[in-house]
């Protein structure tokens, strides 16, 4: 097992430490959303799924995001993750997406090369927990880099647009894209709204020290059949979220983000919450750092997120190895332990989770064993 420098997040992610709970364990019986049970209620088994170390050796699993449909060479049901380390462990450095099917089966999607890219991504390539697959398989995937592992070093990067056979066709960089976190969309006719989280806002300048500069920022982009899409507006929908950097994670800020009705919901890590930007598909503003949700309690430095099909929120701790589900009043509902490992247990190991249907369950990354994960029913 190669222990991966993320997993010192938690003693810089939060202030306050949460205690771990049983895998099982439902921790409240507050009002739920659909037929009034929680999404993790008859979730209790974890298991491996699959490594998720290419040939190239990198490592730091970050991004998933689940095929929906198969085109080129994604393959529906797989899963698709990014890794943000090369193999030497240097966080930032990272060029490679796997694919990873429910049945182990791993193969690799792309490796970027950062000096043939189409278009600027200032820094080069680092490959982040922000991923999407837009429809006809174009996959989005943001880039924070870094020239030697360290956030003295990182710069602002870009998304990296890829077709369906892993060919990077396009970079969207600049008009406020600054170090693109996390990641989700949602689509509509031929126009995709990307929102992004952006950690890098005057965070290296500050040391190590707390700046409240952090944003969500909306990208539109228009598809074109087999031509890559074009970005047609970038709105500043969220600002003034934590972020700083830190030695062992690099940089800490707003990562997971998940929308429901309208409503865009962030883990803001750094002060230990979600909060909800009302209006995120139509506003022509920033909404601050938006509405709380909820706060403390069960979260220990939320970071990815994913909505459950009947609308309420999970998200993954940095803190502890624990996954969390809200609901959009606020009331944290259940939770579940996905890695105990390590000291403190499960600390760092979590970033980006998928959610899959029928049956029911969640896939997640464990950046202290390069894989992906299952929390299933068996």
């Amino acid at each position: 097992m190669r222990l991966l420098s993320a997993s010192r997040l938690a003693a810089a992610a939060v202030t306050a430490a949460t205690a771990i709970l049983t895998v099982g364990q439902t921790v409240s019986a507050a009002p739920m959303t659909g037929d009034g049970r929680p999404f993790l209620g008859p979730l209790r088994t974890v298991s491996t799924v699959a490594s998720t170390v290419p040939d190239n050796g990198d490592v730091n699993p970050y991004g998933t995001a689940l095929v929906k449909k198969s085109v080129g060479d994604l393959r529906r049901g797989n899963v698709l993750v990014s890794n943000f380390n090369n193999a030497a462990n240097e966080q930032g450095t990272g060029t490679t997406l796997v694919q990873v099917s429910p049945k182990g089966t791993t193969r690799l999607f792309a490796e970027i090369d950062p000096r043939n890219l189409p278009g600027p991504c200032p820094g080069g390539v680092g490959l982040t927990t922000a991923l999407s697959i837009l429809p006809g398989g174009w996959v989005v995937v943001g880039s924070l880099p870094t020239a030697d592992g360290t956030s003295a070093t990182a710069q602002a990067g870009c998304l990296l647009v890829l077709d369906n056979r892993g060919e990077v066709r396009e970079t969207i960089s600049g008009h406020g894209i600054n170090g693109p976190w996390d990641m989700t969309a949602k689509s509509h006719g031929d126009e995709t709204d990307l929102f992004v989280t952006n950690v890098l806002n005057g965070t290296v300048a500050g040391g190590g020290d707390i700046v409240r500069r952090g944003t969500v920022l909306r990208i539109t982009l228009r598809t074109h059949g087999h031509r890559p899409p074009t970005r047609i507006a970038t709105t500043k929908i969220g600002s003034g979220f934590a972020q700083k950097t830190d030695p062992a994670a690099l940089v800490i800020g707003p990562t997971g983000v998940g929308l429901r009705d309208g409503t865009l919901y962030v883990a803001d890590t750094v002060d230990n919450r979600i909060t909800a930007i009302p209006d995120a598909l139509t506003r022509d503003d920033s909404a601050g750092t938006g509405r709380v949700v909820t706060c403390d309690q069960h979260l220990n430095g939320p970071l990815g997120m994913a909505i459950t099909p009947k609308g309420n929120i999970l998200t993954v701790n940095g803190g502890d190895g624990n996954i969390v589900e809200t609901t959009p009043g606020g009331d944290q509902v259940a939770v579940r332990t996905l890695d105990s490992s390590g000291s403190p247990p499960g600390a760092g190991v979590l970033f980006g989770i998928a959610i899959a249907e029928n049956p029911d369950r969640v896939y997640f990354v464990n950046n202290a064993t390069n894989t992906l994960n299952l929390l299933s029913r068996r």
